[in-house]
């Protein structure tokens, strides 16, 4: 288990694509508030996450600082370089690599692939002295890591070889002093957490490659003005051609055989976990497993080229040609023989990380709680980084995922929420214009209160006079007519007083028991109607009695039927319903009459307005009656057409009021 975090995590630069998620083999990506962080403990240092991160939200443990301090300390200082070099730095040559290695301040540049050559016959030999056991390549520091925690029942079978980058360290080491330091630079993250483990301890620090150009940038090298150097001895043969797929075994001169599958070679995320998960079910017969986190080395994290595969294999491929034919096998041969000695033997600890896994009943109740109750509502989408939604919800209970990953459901829940918005937008515009309307009212009544209480006493006198001159004028007296228009005129001024003082009192709701059928046939049955209009009363309440001011219903029902009635003029037809249920009230008038003009529907409720002929209506029935429904704590609405063209025309009022008053 590594000391240090492999991987970092940037916070709040996440945004929630759940990539990494996908990407990470095992699943070593906590999401918390949306946030997507690795667990350090679960990961094995494959990289993916940093790779498929847009947003720069994940990075490597970052070494420089530690390998500076290294190059200054006036130690020896060797550098130990992957044999995926020439993938990475294909547009110099590699003996500028080198060069500009040593102008870092190494003392020694050396090529890990010759570590990879004694690797590989290592393995050769393993395989040899024990044809009856089975082997899981350890040359892949991610493998080996995923196997101690996700597999541990495997750990037996991991070959017990050194990987080629620790069998380099030892060699630099017992051919130019035990007292060197030691640098990896390669691809891999992984190595870093496989330094700091005792099986790494020959090696003092690692960079990646990024790191490596970072550092030569930093320390102001351009490779135009380095002048070119070889590598350090031993030399490599075929292990150059370790970075990518196969290339161990053909290193250690091994054949994958189709025929008799005795080895078998895996590589990439998803291969080399289903490859471990056959091994250990012994449904594959190989005596080599040989597998790689990546798609070969060449396609490691820490390279910064975004050249594809194809090329970065030609790019190997070319530098082992070259490499070969200039090769001096004696010297080889040599180095070997000097480096029998070392010992490439290393151990295993599992570290199982597994997570308890939920019952059924765990993962069906948070299925639930994502909206998936049945078989089809499990999409499978794979949005929330995990392959089903039955994964997601185990992840879920191990405190890996949330609920709120899963894209159908939060679709779902914006859906319901944007509803719930709509429903409480719209019913913050009514109470607004409600509160508009109040105010106005409220301004109104003031005014009128004043206008009839100034107006009333001096036209009761006029009213008196006037009729009291009246009498005593026969009918053949010239001034009779004008005392009869006086008189006249001077009652409907006292309907306007009268109707300005119901608009502006505030009387309390004085609350009885009323049946609201009984209420409203009685009030319609006094009302002049024309012989021609029609009268449909519909009764569809669960509960004719409801707790209202009797005579202000009253008020409001006649003012409603009176409009009606005046509206359709001598033929037509109004439709009374009455309905609700336990809580409310709903009673509506409908007409057939002309319709209301949609520039007048914000403007019934307002005291004085009207749409009669001059000297038929004060404006002043619909405001009293907006009035005491408000005072019941009830609301009024009116819908209208008054244009043929649309549909038959006519006006609906309609009323809801409380069927129990406030604390009933």
């Amino acid at each position: 288990m590594s000391k240090t975090p492999l991987v970092q995590t940037i916070p709040n630069k996440c945004r929630m694509c759940y990539t990494c998620v996908r990407e990470c083999p095992a699943k070593a990506i906590r999401i918390s508030g949306g946030q997507a962080e690795v667990v350090d403990d679960r990961c094995i240092g494959c990289g993916n996450c940093i790779r498929v991160c847009t947003r720069g939200a994940k990075k490597p443990v970052g070494s420089i600082a530690q390998v500076t301090d290294l190059l200054s300390s006036g130690e020896t200082v060797a550098a130990i370089i992957a044999p995926s070099f020439p993938a990475e730095f294909s547009e110099i040559s590699p003996e500028k690599v080198a060069g500009m290695i040593k102008a870092m301040g190494f003392s020694y540049v050396c090529e890990v692939a010759f570590g990879a050559d004694i690797v590989a016959h290592a393995y050769r030999r393993l395989l040899n002295e024990n044809p009856e056991k089975r082997f899981i390549g350890a040359t892949c520091p991610a493998v080996v890591s995923y196997v101690e925690k996700y597999i541990p029942e495997l750990v037996p079978h991991l070959a017990p070889i050194v990987s080629p980058m620790v069998a380099e360290a030892k060699v630099v080491r017992k051919l130019y002093g035990e007292e060197t330091n030691i640098v990896f630079i390669g691809p891999c993250i992984a190595k870093k957490g496989e330094a700091e483990d005792e099986t790494g301890e020959d090696v003092a620090a690692t960079l990646t490659f990024a790191e490596m150009r970072t550092l030569l940038a930093l320390k102001g090298i351009d490779p135009e003005k380095v002048d070119e150097s070889g590598f350090n001895p031993p030399t490599p043969g075929l292990g150059t051609l370790f970075p990518v797929n196969r290339g161990m075994l053909q290193a250690a001169d091994m054949q994958e055989d189709l025929v008799s599958g005795k080895i078998v070679t895996a590589d990439g995320r998803d291969n080399f976990v289903e490859a471990l998960m056959e091994f250990a079910s012994d449904d594959m017969e190989a005596r080599l497993l040989e597998v790689l986190c990546c798609h070969g080395c060449i396609m490691g994290p820490g390279m910064t080229t975004k050249a594809p595969i194809f090329r970065r294999r030609a790019k190997i491929s070319r530098y082992a040609r070259e490499s070969l034919e200039k090769v001096n096998f004696n010297a080889w041969n040599i180095a070997s023989e000097r480096c029998a000695d070392i010992n490439l033997a290393r151990k295993f600890t599992p570290s199982d990380e597994r997570l308890m896994v939920p019952s059924e009943v765990e993962v069906n109740r948070i299925m639930e709680r994502m909206g998936k109750f049945t078989i089809e509502d499990e999409l499978n989408c794979g949005a929330c980084g995990y392959e089903t939604c039955r994964k997601h919800a185990i992840a879920t209970f191990k405190g890996l995922a949330e609920s709120e990953m899963c894209l159908p459901y939060a679709i779902d829940q914006l859906k319901n929420t944007v509803e719930e918005l709509a429903v409480t937008h719209d019913e913050l515009v009514g109470t607004q214009v409600a509160l508009k309307h109040a105010e106005k009212m409220a301004d109104m009544g003031q005014l009128a209160a004043g206008i009839a209480h100034e107006v009333n006493n001096p036209l009761g006198v006029v009213l008196m006079f006037a009729h009291t001159l009246l009498e005593e004028h026969t009918e053949n007296d010239d001034l009779r007519e004008d005392l009869k228009t006086i008189s006249i005129h001077a009652d409907r001024c006292k309907k306007i007083v009268a109707g300005l003082l119901d608009f502006a009192r505030q009387n309390k709701v004085t609350r009885t028991s009323i049946n609201i059928p009984e209420l409203i046939r009685k009030v319609i049955s006094v009302i002049k109607r024309p012989d021609g209009i029609e009268l449909e009363f519909i009764s569809e309440d669960i509960e004719s009695f409801a707790d209202l001011d009797e005579d202000q219903m009253a008020q409001v029902f006649t003012n409603l039927a009176t409009n009606a009635f005046q509206a359709m003029g001598d033929s037509g037809k109004l439709t009374v319903k009455t309905g609700g249920d336990a809580e409310m009230v709903k009673i509506s008038f409908s007409d057939t009459g002309s319709g209301i003009k949609r520039e007048n529907l914000k403007k019934v409720f307002e005291p004085f307005f009207t749409t009669k002929e001059r000297g038929e209506g004060t404006g002043l029935g619909l405001a009293v009656t907006y009035g005491i429904v408000k005072m019941h704590r009830g609301q009024i609405t009116v819908d209208s057409n008054s244009d043929p063209s649309k549909g038959s025309t006519g006006t609906v009022f309609k009323v809801v009021l409380p069927r129990r008053g406030p604390g009933n």
